[in-house]
C-alpha cells in the first residue's frame, strides 16, 4: 500500500513539472509578445476612455452654450423656460450643421454607428472606417447638443473603433489582433460612458465580437479599468442615477409581476426599433419623392424635433434628468405613458432624419418610463403584496435596453453599474431574459443586427450564414490558365445555357446555384457591356468553395474557443 502511495506521488511530481518546464518554455516564446499586447490594449484602453469622457464633455459644454444653461443635467426643466422659437430654431440649425458634415465627409450620409463596429469586428478583420467615423462623431455630438433626441454611447463606440483602427494599421495587425483591439476599445468607451468596468468588458464580448474567447478577456478587461480610472478621474466615483432606498422586493409572490413587465417590456423594445426603421424608410422614399436636398434631410428632422420640443422639452437630448425622475418615482402614471410614447417618436424622427447618436439611452428612458407606468397599475392591484415603483422602473429600464442591445448579460451588469443597487437583481433578471427573449423572436436578434440586415448584410444567422459573404469568386476560382483549369469547351456550353458568375460574386451566391443547377464547376466571366459577348476568365469549381467555407468556419471556431 505505501509503496503503491509512493507511486502514486511519484507520478503527480512528474506531470507537475513537466507542466511547469512547458509552461515556461511557452512563456518565453509567447510570453514577450502576449505582455507586449497587453500594453498596447492599456493604450487603446487609455485613449478611448479619453475620447469617451471628451465626447461628453463637448456634448456638456456645446448644450450650456446654446441653451444658456448653467447645468445641463436639468436641460429639460430648464428649457421650459426658454423661448419658443428658440426650441425650434436650434435642432433646425444643428441638423443642417449635421447634413453638411455628413455630406462632405460620407459617402451615402449616415451616421456610423454600434452597427458598423459589429460589422467591422465580423467582416472587417476588426477595423471600421476613419474619416467617416470621425465625422459621424462630429455630427453626433452637434445633434445631442442642439436638441437631437438620442443616445451618446453609439457614437462613443463607433469613435473607439476609429482609434483600434488606426492603431491595427500603424502595427500591421491580423484578423483577430485587429478584433481584440476593436474588443478593448469598445471596452474602455462603454466603461467610461457609464462607469461601469465589469459591463463594459463583457460588452464587448457581448454585443461586438460576439464570443467569450479566453485569450480575448485579459486585454478587453485592462482596457475596460483603464478606460473606468479615466472617467472616474474627471468625474469621480458617482453612479449615473441615484435610488430612494426604498426599493424592495416584497417577497417572490411579486415575480409574477415582472414577468409580466418583462414581456410588456419586450413588447415595447420591439415598437420602439420597427418605428425607427419605419420612420426611416419612410423618410428615405420622400426623400426621393420630394427630390428633397441630401443635406437638407436632418435639418427637416431638426424642425420636427423642435416642434415636438415646444410642448415636451422632455425629448431633447439623451433624456436621463427624465430617466432619474422614473426611477425615482417622480412622475404620474399619464406623465411616464405620454412622455414614453413621445420619446419613441423623437428617436424616430431622430434615426430618419440622419442626425445622429445612438439607441442606447433612449431605450433606458422608454423602458424606466414603462416600467414606472407599469408599476402603478402593478401596486394598485395588490398594493399589500407589491413593493415600489422605482423598483419597476429600475426592471423596466433594464429589460427594454437589453432586448434593444441584444445583450441581456452585459445590460444587467449596466444598469447594476449605474444605478449602485445590487439588491433588486432578481426582479431586473427575470424582466430582462423574459423581454430579450421576446424580442428576439421579433426581430433579428437586436436593434443592430436588424438594421445590418436591411443592408443585406447577415450577421444575426452566425458565422455560417455571414461567412459565405467574405469569399468571391475572384479569390477561389481556378483562371483559364492555371493547370488544373476547367475545360474550356464545358464552360462555355455552360455560358451558353446562361450559366455563369462574375469575379464579384461570392458564395452566398454561387453554392446555392451550385445546387440548383447540379454542376461541378461555375464559368467565371468578366463583366462586359450590356449586348456583349461575356469572356471567360476562370471557373469557381464546387470542391474549391467548400474547402474555402469549410476552412473559414474552423478559423472562426479556432479563434472563438482559443
Amino acid at each position: 500500500m505505501a509503496e503503491r502511495t509512493r507511486e502514486l506521488i511519484r507520478r503527480q511530481w512528474d506531470e507537475t513539472l513537466g507542466a511547469v518546464r512547458r509552461g515556461w518554455q511557452l512563456l518565453l516564446r509567447q510570453g514577450p509578445s502576449q505582455v507586449q499586447f497587453w500594453f498596447i490594449a492599456l493604450a487603446v484602453g487609455i485613449a478611448a476612455g479619453l475620447a469617451a469622457v471628451g465626447f461628453r464633455s463637448g456634448i456638456t459644454w456645446l448644450q450650456a452654450t446654446l441653451y444658456g444653461a448653467e447645468d445641463v443635467e436639468h436641460i429639460h426643466s430648464f428649457a421650459r423656460t426658454l423661448p419658443w422659437w428658440l426650441l425650434l430654431c436650434l435642432p433646425i440649425c444643428g441638423g443642417l450643421v449635421v447634413g453638411l458634415i455628413l455630406g462632405r465627409f460620407t459617402p451615402d450620409g449616415r451616421v456610423r454607428s454600434v452597427a458598423d463596429v459589429i460589422e467591422g469586428a465580423a467582416l472587417n478583420r476588426g477595423q471600421v472606417e476613419i474619416k467617416a467615423g470621425l465625422a459621424s462623431a462630429a455630427a453626433s455630438l452637434i445633434t445631442l447638443s442642439s436638441g437631437g433626441s438620442s443616445g451618446r454611447e453609439g457614437p462613443v463606440v463607433h469613435l473607439a473603433g476609429v482609434i483600434s483602427t488606426w492603431v491595427c494599421r500603424r502595427i500591421g495587425a491580423s484578423g483577430i489582433t485587429g478584433r481584440d483591439l476593436l474588443g478593448c476599445a469598445v471596452a474602455a468607451a462603454v466603461s467610461a460612458s457609464f462607469n461601469a468596468p465589469i459591463a463594459g468588458a463583457l460588452f464587448a464580448l457581448e454585443v461586438v465580437l460576439r464570443h467569450f474567447a479566453v485569450h480575448a478577456f485579459a486585454p478587453i478587461v485592462i482596457a475596460s479599468v483603464a478606460g473606468t480610472v479615466i472617467s472616474r478621474l474627471e468625474f469621480g466615483n458617482v453612479t449615473e442615477f441615484t435610488l430612494t432606498p426604498k426599493s424592495s422586493l416584497s417577497f417572490y409572490v411579486e415575480l409574477p409581476a415582472f414577468l409580466l413587465l418583462g414581456l410588456l417590456c419586450g413588447l415595447v423594445s420591439v415598437l420602439l426599433m420597427r418605428a425607427i426603421f419605419f420612420a426611416d424608410d419612410l423618410g428615405t422614399h420622400l426623400q426621393k419623392k420630394w427630390k428633397i436636398p441630401f443635406f437638407l434631410r436632418p435639418a427637416i428632422a431638426g424642425a420636427l424635433l423642435g416642434l415636438l420640443a415646444i410642448g415636451f422639452p422632455h425629448i431633447i437630448g439623451v433624456g436621463y434628468e427624465t430617466t432619474a425622475a422614473a426611477l425615482r418615482a417622480e412622475l404620474f402614471f399619464h406623465e411616464a405613458l405620454v412622455f414614453a410614447i413621445l420619446k419613441v417618436i423623437a428617436v424616430a424622427i431622430t434615426m430618419a432624419g440622419r442626425m445622429g447618436g445612438g439607441v442606447f439611452s433612449p431605450s433606458l428612458m422608454v423602458g424606466a418610463l414603462t416600467g414606472l407606468a407599469f408599476g402603478y397599475v402593478a401596486t394598485q392591484i395588490v398594493p399589500h403584496y407589491s413593493g415600489t415603483g422605482e423598483l419597476y422602473a429600475l426592471a423596466g429600464m433594464g429589460a427594454v435596453a437589453a432586448a434593444v442591445l441584444g445583450a441581456p448579460i452585459s445590460t444587467t451588469l449596466i444598469v447594476f453599474e449605474l444605478t449602485g443597487d445590487w439588491q433588486t437583481g432578481l426582479a431586473v433578471m427575470v424582466a430582462v431574459s423574459l423581454s430579450t427573449a421576446l424580442a428576439s423572436r421579433l426581430v433579428d436578434r437586436s436593434f443592430f443586427l436588424t438594421q445590418l440586415e436591411h443592408r443585406g448584410i447577415h450577421l444575426s444567422a452566425g458565422p455560417q450564414a455571414y461567412l459565405l459573404s467574405i469569399y468571391s469568386a475572384a479569390v477561389i476560382m481556378r483562371s483559364k490558365d492555371s493547370p488544373r483549369a476547367a475545360p474550356e469547351d464545358a464552360c462555355l456550353a455552360l455560358i451558353e445555357q446562361g450559366v455563369s458568375i462574375t469575379p464579384e460574386t461570392t458564395l452566398e451566391v454561387a453554392l446555392p446555384m451550385f445546387d440548383a443547377t447540379g454542376q461541378a464547376l461555375l464559368p467565371v466571366v468578366a463583366p462586359v457591356a450590356e449586348g456583349g459577348q461575356p469572356e471567360l476568365i476562370g471557373a469557381l469549381f464546387q470542391i474549391d468553395a467548400l474547402k474555402a467555407y469549410n476552412r473559414a468556419l474552423a478559423d472562426t471556431a479556432a479563434e472563438e474557443h482559443s
